[in-house]
């Protein structure tokens, strides 16, 4: 009897192992195609960022931002930035550009600044020598920039600062298609019909979905992440003003503000570098904040005027000390690593109603970047 019986438990146990193994199967199917549709929509959404960094935000918003930050260092370790030698020909070019500007045909004189001191001695020609980038509708060259090296021993890079009159413009928020996302009255570009008057934008902070910005995004009503007081915080007001500062000291909601954005801290408070600007982590990943890499930050003057800086070759205390150099006295980071940092001006000559646009310096994205629409928030800056 036992004999006879032996051949049914077998079945019995096998029927079950082999619906488990098919329910497996059909699991890591499901998991496999849930993954490449994943990655498949991350390097076919709208914008102009490379595969790099299309796949590099597909692991941040997948929880492996730690992963791609210990992939970042070690692509650094293994190429760091030159040290010593001289700008190429086409930085030399860019920095000897200084042509005075057009004097305006009528109405109050806006001058070009005069030349700031470069952080390296002596200084080549052109450095630290302010040209007009862009024009309110006067003829006044209220966006106005320099070139400069970062310092002493990456000679062979550039920085670039630009400054905005910002009694002469209006600002304006927009969000991005991915950062943070969702749906605002703000369009994540500027579309025609829109850039009459545009003489510069800049780029975003670090991302807010993730929680690498430690604070927020709030426009037109709808917030993404949290406000957090203590945040660097950009913000933006009914009649197209712009302040910038600490939430909660020197910013507040009030009823005219209608955009905020926040990221990490002030790198300037007071008109001096913060004294924590050193820390390894708090600028960037573990580690980053000491590496010499491609970021931005944008800064105020004491008479509210914007201070922007990007640099191909930046520490958190180089960005933060040119910040201070050009005048700023409250100052924040943005971005870092090459698809994210941008500044761009507009020249309105050849069509005022569809200005051409121009990268400050060559980053990964091209001029027309926020033309197209943006993967992340943008500032856009108008003429008034």
């Amino acid at each position: 009897m036992s004999q006879a019986s032996d051949p049914a438990p077998r079945k019995r146990r096998w029927l079950p192992r082999r619906r488990v193994t098919r329910a497996v199967l059909a699991v890591v199917l499901v998991c496999v195609g849930a993954l490449g549709w994943s990655v498949s929509d991350a390097l076919t959404y709208p914008g102009d960022d490379s595969t790099a960094a299309r796949l590099a935000g597909w692991a941040r918003e997948h929880s492996m931002g730690v992963v791609v930050d210990k992939l970042e260092n070690i692509r650094y370790d293994l190429d760091p930035p030159k040290v010593g030698g001289s700008l190429s020909s086409d930085a030399q070019a860019r920095m000897n550009q200084t042509a005075a500007a057009p004097a305006p045909p009528s109405g109050p004189q806006l001058p070009l600044h005069a030349q700031l001191r470069p952080p390296v001695s002596p200084s080549l020609k052109g450095e630290g020598v302010y040209r007009a980038l862009a024009f309110d509708r006067k003829g006044r060259p209220i966006v106005q920039g320099t070139y400069v090296r970062p310092d002493a021993e990456h000679t062979s890079y550039e920085a670039a600062i630009a400054w905005i009159s910002a009694a002469d413009a209006r600002f304006q928020l927009h969000p991005g298609v991915r950062e943070p996302g969702g749906t605002f009255s703000v369009p994540p570009n500027i579309p025609k019909g829109s850039r009459s008057g545009l003489v510069a934008s800049w780029n975003g902070g670090f991302k807010i979905t993730d929680g690498g910005s430690k604070g927020g995004f709030y426009l037109n009503g709808r917030t993404a992440g949290t406000l957090r007081d203590g945040a660097a915080s950009e913000v933006f007001y009914r009649d197209g003003s712009f302040k910038l500062g600490v939430w909660g000291r020197d910013v507040h909601m009030t009823p005219d503000v209608v955009g905020v954005r926040q990221c990490l801290e002030l790198m300037v408070d007071g008109g001096r570098v913060v004294p924590d600007i050193d820390s390894d982590s708090k600028w960037g990943a573990t580690d980053q904040s000491r590496m010499f890499v491609e970021r931005s930050g944008v800064g105020v003057t004491a008479k509210g005027d914007v201070i922007m800086v990007v640099g191909q070759a930046l520490t958190a205390r180089t960005l933060a000390g040119l910040m201070q150099r050009a005048g700023a006295v409250r100052a924040m980071p943005l971005d870092m690593n090459r698809a994210w940092p941008s500044f761009m001006s507009y020249d309105g000559t050849r069509d005022p109603a569809d200005p051409t646009p121009k990268n400050i310096l060559d980053f990964e994205n091209p001029p027309e970047r926020y033309y197209n629409e943006a993967t992340r928030d943008f500032v856009a800056v108008y003429a008034r």
